[in-house]
């Protein structure tokens, strides 16, 4: 009876080990795109009024972990039952993230027109429209990103039993939504932060001076992420596209790979717009016979 209790214990610490090690593989492996995820998810969750930035925060981070619990037992059994579905849903996935980082190119250079009274009018007539619309494209792109750390934390214990591929990718699906949304928590409450110490040093010294710096450096620091998200889109979406059409893999094999991914995220996101656009045109027209 003894001796049977501790050989689980023993499988149990076995089997602790090897999830441990193949955790710090996936984990690695899957850091580029928990970056990108960072640059992603840091511009989206900023933006709003202090009292709600936690608030909306906390509503993007359960979305996230929701978005994980579909996708990994999905993920799980079409990687036995129908693995050419989770290429097809990646592609797919990349198409969108292309998209959104190419509208967010065109709506900065292209739709920068109305007056800054207009835009606060707007915002103050829908800005809890505003926030749930937000919150929805945040989780939406997050669920994209969330298939592709998935993936490839499943993809670094294929040959690994069942029990240790579901615990691997569970513990680094967790890791990457506690750590990025973290991350991002403390991100949008630099400015809080930086007040507090100001207040509580009564605009004096060493502490006075790092609140004042905090202060000034969170506008700069969403500014860049902005950019560096909107890159960051692009680059996921062409290294989807990339690792998951032959052709592409293929195709100017001598350009370094960030230039090549980019472009592709580039091109795939303009063509994506331009269907789209058609296909309004095509709908707007056909309503109107």
């Amino acid at each position: 009876m003894a001796s049977g209790f501790f050989a689980i214990l023993d499988d149990i610490a076995s089997l602790m080990d090897d999830v441990a090690v193949t955790a710090k593989v996936a984990t690695r492996k899957t850091a580029g795109i928990l970056g990108d995820d960072l640059a992603v998810n840091a511009e989206k969750a900023t933006g709003f009024l202090s009292s709600r930035e936690l608030p909306v925060l906390w509503a993007i981070t359960k979305g996230s972990f929701i978005n994980k619990l579909i996708i990994i037992p999905i993920a799980l059994l079409l990687n036995v039952f129908f693995p050419l579905a989770i290429k097809m849903i990646l592609v797919l996935g990349g198409l969108y993230l292309a998209y959104e980082g190419v509208e967010k190119m065109v709506e900065y250079f292209f739709h920068r027109s109305k007056s800054a009274h207009e835009v606060i009018e707007k915002s103050e007539e829908s800005d809890g429209q505003a926030e749930k619309n937000k919150i929805k494209a945040a989780v939406t792109t997050d669920f994209i990103l969330s298939i592709e750390i998935v993936i490839i934390a499943l993809g670094t214990v294929l040959d690994k039993s069942l029990s240790i591929q579901i615990i691997t990718v569970s513990v680094v699906a967790f890791l990457a939504t506690i750590g990025v949304y973290g991350i991002v928590a403390l991100i949008v409450r630099m400015d809080d932060a930086g007040f507090k110490l100001i207040k509580n040093a009564h605009d004096k010294g060493l502490l006075a001076t790092l609140g004042h710096l905090l202060v000034k450096a969170l506008p700069v620091i969403i500014k860049v992420l902005g950019v560096v998200g909107t890159i960051a889109l692009l680059l996921v979406s062409g290294g989807i596209l990339v690792h998951n059409i032959d052709y592409l893999h293929h195709v100017l094999s001598m350009v370094p790979p960030f230039v090549k991914e980019m472009a592709i995220g580039l091109i795939a996101g303009l063509l994506m717009i331009a269907i789209l656009k058609i296909g309004k045109i095509i709908v707007a027209f056909l309503r109107g016979k």
